[in-house]
């Protein structure tokens, strides 16, 4: 018999590349790991550089110009603009299918 069919069963093989792809992954999972604690700590915003709260003080500066602002529309009138623009859909569905129908 040939000597390379008595080397490794089947099976050894399977386990053998089981175990060197585990090795594999931990060896990418040190790697990233090491990557991640020699990257600098970011740093924390004090209060005074917060972007945040130089927003909330641009926004209050803005409101404070005078400019109306712009009120929401009365509910009847969200209603009535409503209603206008189905019938206007329903007319323009209904003057498609008269022209398809000719």
């Amino acid at each position: 018999m040939p000597l390379w069919r008595w080397r490794y069963d089947p099976a050894v093989r399977k386990l053998i590349k089981l175990a060197i792809l585990a090795f594999g992954i931990r060896a990418l999972l040190r790697r990233w790991k090491a990557r991640d604690e020699s990257s600098p700590a970011p740093t924390t915003a004090t209060p005074a550089e917060d972007p945040a709260d130089e927003l909330r003080r641009k926004l209050a500066a803005s409101r404070d110009d005078g400019e109306p602002t712009v009120e929401a529309p009365a509910p009847e009138a969200v209603g009535d603009r409503r209603t206008e623009v189905h019938e206007q859909g329903r007319a323009t569905l209904n003057e498609m299918n008269s022209t398809t129908e000719d």
